[in-house]
């Protein structure tokens, strides 16, 4: 069975502007999966705001990043899910470093609210976990996910520029075909989504190259054809 791609847009910019002219030229594009909102758009325009603007050019899933969410005590989990529903967001990313309580009562909180939970634990950035030399113990990490799975969350973030770390948290938390794996990580922080032959259906997260990129339909046709090709080679 050939893998499937596709990309989602990271839309961290700070004029919703730029944002929806991206949205405009990509938001019916077959290859593009969802666009991803961050802080820099929340917090200048206000999430109801932004939404609208984008869905105004769209039917694709508009996915709130946080950066991070889900790092906060289990209560909070109610509200955060009830702001992003009123803003209209259908998707909401999670990275759960405050606990398992944490990560089960804000996934919960997403789902009563009808909102896509999506998992993340591991960061594409050197010295995140403490096999790295960094502060997130990496067994901690491989339960962020297996709880996140048994909880019902079927998309999960893994960084493209570490794939064996990727891959033993495919392993651990059976993160099976059914699941969607959607990588940051590709373009100009290097990230192979080739080396991902373990996952089935992988979207790619992708940031700055598209942003400034004279041509985004261009680019994103370009990233399709080379991933295309790669998969028959």
């Amino acid at each position: 069975m050939k893998k499937k791609y596709g990309i989602i847009p990271a839309l961290d910019c700070d004029q919703l502007d730029d944002a929806v002219r991206l949205t405009e030229q990509l938001g019916r594009h077959d290859f593009v999966q969802g666009f991803k909102v961050g802080f820099s758009l929340g917090l200048t325009y206000g999430l109801p705001a932004v939404v609208r603007a984008l869905k105004a050019h769209t039917h694709l899933p508009i996915i709130y990043d946080h950066q991070k969410a889900g790092t906060d005590i289990p209560d909070t989990g109610a509200l955060f899910a009830r702001t992003l529903k009123r803003a209209g967001m259908d998707a909401a990313i999670l990275f759960p470093q405050a606990g398992p309580r944490t990560l089960q009562a804000w996934i919960r909180a997403l789902q009563d609210e009808g909102i896509e939970a999506i998992c993340g634990g591991a960061m594409t950035h050197p010295a995140y976990l403490l096999s790295e030399g960094g502060y997130i113990v990496d067994e901690a990490v491989l339960e962020m996910y297996a709880i996140a799975r048994e909880e019902g969350v079927a998309i999960f973030v893994l960084p493209l520029t570490k794939p064996g770390v990727s891959r033993r948290i495919v392993n651990h938390a059976g993160l099976n075909h059914d699941c969607t794996i959607v990588s940051p990580g590709f373009g100009a922080q290097g990230g192979n989504p080739v080396s991902f032959d373990f996952v089935q259906r992988h979207y790619l997260i992708v940031g700055r190259a598209l942003l400034r990129a004279d041509d985004p339909v261009k680019y994103v046709n370009g990233i399709e054809q080379q991933l295309r090709g790669a998969d028959e080679e």
